[in-house]
């Protein structure tokens, strides 16, 4: 029964993922341009609170990737040891995904020209805090039921009866000679 929890998080995780990327890319070749002074770019635009957006977006967008590998890891090994390294990673990631709509949220409402580039990296980071708060939720069901993953008590894995007490020989029985 602990596959309900994998079902439902691989998808989310890939599709969040994806979104990352696109995150990423977008906001990287915005920033590019506003560092280069070019905002009068049809597609760009921008105001006061452009460039910080920017910089939350990409950072955000970084750790996004890095807490989706983490958490593809997690969903192979599916363990509370990967459990706890997904988890911290993903809220870290939620966190500056929700600095950063904050700063989209702002930026939207100063107004102005924006380009359709800038409008989208906007949409998709408001999209992803609340997608990424999804996948944290999922990923940290297994502490209240065993059926939606390991959680953070489950601790029958590295437990081994009749052991030689080698440390490099766990989990082997031991033998008389």
């Amino acid at each position: 029964m602990a596959s309900v929890g994998r079902n439902v998080l691989a998808p989310l995780l890939f599709l969040n993922l994806l979104m990352y990327l696109i995150v990423l890319g977008f906001a990287s070749w915005c920033l590019n341009r506003l560092i280069n002074g070019q905002t009068y770019h049809p597609s760009f635009g921008g105001n006061g609170a452009t460039s910080f957006f920017l910089i939350f977006s990409v950072l955000a967008s970084v750790l996004g990737v890095v807490s989706k590998f983490i958490g593809g890891n997690h969903i192979r090994a599916w363990r509370s040891d990967s459990l706890a390294s997904a988890g911290a990673t993903s809220v870290v990631a939620w966190a500056v995904t929700a600095l950063a709509m904050g700063l989209a949220c702002k930026e939207i409402h100063i107004g102005g020209h924006r380009g359709w580039r800038l409008k989208m990296v906007e949409a998709f980071i408001i999209i992803l805090t609340f997608t990424q708060l999804l996948y944290l939720l999922l990923i940290h069901a297994g502490l209240y039921n065993s059926r939606y993953g390991p959680g953070y008590r489950d601790t029958d894995y590295g437990v081994g009866g009749g052991t030689t007490g080698d440390p490099m020989h766990k989990g082997v029985p031991a033998t008389r000679v």
